[in-house]
């Protein structure tokens, strides 16, 4: 194949970033921000719950769960990253005292994979020649991770605090143009919810329909349950 050819297969089957430390936090703070702080409405709204009240609530559950969510992330990842290297390290003091039983090692690795004995040796052999390489096919096949490509905690830190900023924000949104009653925000936050939820679906192999609805339904779940409790405390009196 010439280099040519080997380019166009390569940009026919590019792969998305599966590992890059973003997405899920991002994803995630927006799915929270939103449910809980549209749910932290609905609740009290149920208790009746004045307008002035409700936006207060709403700008400190933003807040206090964007800087959660923000350092909760950090530490997260950073911890999970700091994780990685230790063993990285580990591996990298194995292969510089144990070079032979590493290579060994990995050329049972590959024969299990159905390499015969001969070419399991060669191939090790050969990756053992570069030592940065065979840390790096060590690591990726003992621990799953590569050498310089583990994910930022800053990254992840501020993924999940703009989108759970965003995703917070929008039921409060009707509320501090004016709203008084809590249907308004009820549109909003279905819309967001939906919205969301069929975003997400561009990056899995779920429906956008399906992951709309799921998300959704999860919102509205949250809020009914939220909102009933406010209704029954502020019915009681406690």
């Amino acid at each position: 194949m010439s280099p040519a050819e080997r380019s166009r297969s390569f940009e026919r089957h590019r792969h998305r970033d599966v590992q890059g430390g973003w997405l899920r936090p991002a994803v995630f703070g927006a799915m929270d921000g939103l449910v809980s702080n549209f749910a932290l409405i609905a609740g009290l709204s149920g208790g009746q719950a004045d307008r002035s009240t409700v936006v207060l609530a709403g700008l400190a559950g933003l807040a206090a769960g964007a800087f959660s969510m923000g350092v909760g992330e950090y530490v997260s990842v950073a911890s999970q990253s700091e994780l990685a290297e230790a063993e990285i390290e580990v591996e990298r003091r194995e292969l510089e005292a144990h070079p032979a039983a590493e290579r060994a090692e990995l050329a049972a690795r590959y024969e299990e994979r159905g390499l015969s004995p001969e070419l399991a040796a060669e191939v090790a052999a050969a990756l053992h020649r570069d030592p940065r390489e065979a840390l790096e096919v060590h690591a990726r096949d003992e621990l799953g991770v590569v050498p310089g490509e583990l994910p930022s905690p800053w990254l992840a830190a501020f993924s999940s605090f703009g989108s759970f900023s965003v995703g917070a924000i929008l039921p409060v949104l009707p509320y501090l143009l004016g709203a008084s009653d809590l249907w308004p925000a009820a549109v909003v936050a279905a819309l967001g919810l939906f919205a969301a939820g069929a975003l997400v679906s561009r990056v899995t192999a779920r429906s956008w329909w399906f992951s709309g609805l799921r998300q959704l339904a999860v919102g509205a779940a949250a809020a009914l349950l939220t909102y009933g409790i406010g209704a029954l405390i502020g019915v009681s009196g406690l």
